[in-house]
């Protein structure tokens, strides 16, 4: 027994050996760690903002990290994205994503046809249909927000600013995409809000395969009760049913996908329509809360362009509220744009360095490093300034430069090419919508006049929307 257990510890030491990668001349500056196989895991899944900001100052704008036994290649040089976003046959975005489809959703599905999903979002989510969306949202929002005070119409009510702004856009959200104008299929969005909240709050955990029993069984429960909810959603013509879910889910059958499929897939849809647009708002709303010159400001526009709730929001001109929310973004959306290296490749960068990308690494940008945290694009970085996307004429100011050269991606909160949002317009569309109808009809304000924004949960940083580790108490009610 003891040399059974003694050769095994001589295997696994040899495996570590000879798995050990060196760096080659062609390759980014190498950093694997003390921990074999594991690497920089730990670190990387603790705060991933703090441990590239470290690798950055010790090897530059790229570097090859190990990560669980994953080579990954980091690039955060602006200039250079484009090396990545335009090369789809040698750095694939569709691998990583069905990883991630199958360890959150446990969703397959082998005859999908991405392009095609992407014709049909862009049917509903652009174009002539957008201005049906607005039209249908702006109805669910005011309605739901009509709801709130019903009661006790002129007394305060007292609520985390971050609570008030998810759950009214998901519902919202839900109503307008999935449950229809009418909700004919009765289900309280109320319940399919409460199921998801269990559900998102574990998702981090389900993307890097670390849940604990316990939550295992909760996000199977959640997962099963959500895809009842959504069951209905699509099957037919009728007025309880949106045309977007109507044509996704004829998609779905036509690729075959089995009726459990359909309904994990719609569920990836409702996490990818509204796990965004709620913290968003919660950041914009917290931000002019904090900052009464910016609120002022905003409010000062809108009582301007009153006309936002008859017309469609997407031809409305609100510059001042656009920088808001892009500087909102800038702060707070921290996606990975993560690549598989299907082909190997060699990176050339804007300051005319060259190097190799191995097949079967991943490479990842990082926008909200560089260029969104970066002072020598935006000067100090960390600080909320409303205007800081206007020129002194009031137009949006587009020009930022780095190392003395004008930047083609000053920030990414919506990612970019061929894989940027879809939904982006609509989204803005929906955010806008939602603070013009708060200022417009409450009396909103922060409980303790002097409170400050709460930090991030750094564990959500490369999933999107960055969400508070703390909230924003507010009361609010019905202007007189």
């Amino acid at each position: 027994m003891i040399w059974i257990t003694f050769l095994l510890v001589q295997a696994a030491i040899l495996f570590f050996i000879l798995a050990k990668r060196s760096r080659s001349n062609t390759d980014p500056p190498l950093d694997s760690g003390i921990i074999p196989w594991l690497g920089h895991a730990l670190e990387f899944g603790k705060d991933p903002a703090k441990f590239i900001n470290r690798m950055k100052k010790k090897h530059g704008d790229i570097f090859t990290v190990r990560v669980a036994g994953r080579y990954v290649t980091i690039l955060l040089d602006p200039h250079s994205y484009d090396e990545v976003i335009k090369d789809p046959l040698s750095l694939d975005f569709t691998r990583y994503a069905q990883v991630l489809m199958d360890r959150i959703f446990q969703l397959r599905l082998p005859g999908h046809k991405p392009a095609k999903a992407k014709d049909v979002m862009k049917k509903h989510f652009q174009g002539p249909h957008l201005a049906l969306l607005n039209s249908t949202m702006r109805r669910q929002l005011a309605s739901l927000l009509k709801a709130e005070t019903a009661q006790n119409r002129m007394d305060w009510k007292v609520d985390g600013l971050f609570s008030f702004a998810y759950s009214l856009l998901f519902r919202a959200g839900y109503l307008t995409l999935f449950g229809g104008e009418q909700n004919n299929n009765g289900t309280d969005p109320a319940d399919v809000y409460h199921e998801y909240q269990k559900f998102e709050g574990l998702l981090i955990k389900m993307a890097r395969g670390t849940l604990k029993s316990e939550e295992k069984r909760t996000t199977q429960a959640a997962r099963q009760r959500l895809s009842e909810f959504l069951a209905p959603a699509g099957l037919c013509k009728a007025p309880g049913s949106g045309p977007w879910v109507q044509d996704y889910r004829q998609l779905l059958q036509a690729e075959g996908a089995d009726g459990e499929m359909q309904r994990k897939a719609l569920l990836m849809q409702l996490w990818a329509t509204q796990g965004n647009v709620g913290p968003a708002a919660f950041w914009l709303l917290g931000f002019l809360l904090t900052n009464p010159e910016a609120l002022a400001a905003v409010r000062e526009e809108f009582s301007r362009v009153s006309q936002i709730e008859t017309s469609q929001e997407s031809s409305v001109r609100t510059p001042v509220f656009d920088s808001a929310l892009e500087e909102t973004l800038r702060l707070t959306a921290a996606p990975f744009l993560t690549r598989e290296v299907v082909k190997e490749k060699t990176l050339h960068m804007a300051d005319g360095q060259e190097y190799l990308l191995r097949k079967g690494d991943r490479v990842c940008l990082f926008p909200f490093i560089s260029p969104q945290m970066d002072p020598e694009i935006h000067q100090e970085p960390q600080t909320f300034k409303y205007d800081r996307f206007l020129n002194k004429d009031g137009s949006q100011k587009r020009d930022f430069y780095k190392g003395g050269k004008k930047l083609k991606y000053y920030t990414m909160p919506w990612g970019a090419g061929t894989n940027g949002c879809v939904g982006k317009q609509f989204a803005i569309d929906t955010i806008r919508q939602f603070v013009y109808l708060v200022f417009s009809h409450y009396e909103l304000e922060l409980c303790e006049p002097d409170a400050e924004m709460p930090g991030v949960d750094a564990s959500r940083y490369g999933f999107g929307m960055l969400q508070p580790a703390g909230d924003l108490i507010i009361q609010y009610k019905l202007k007189l």
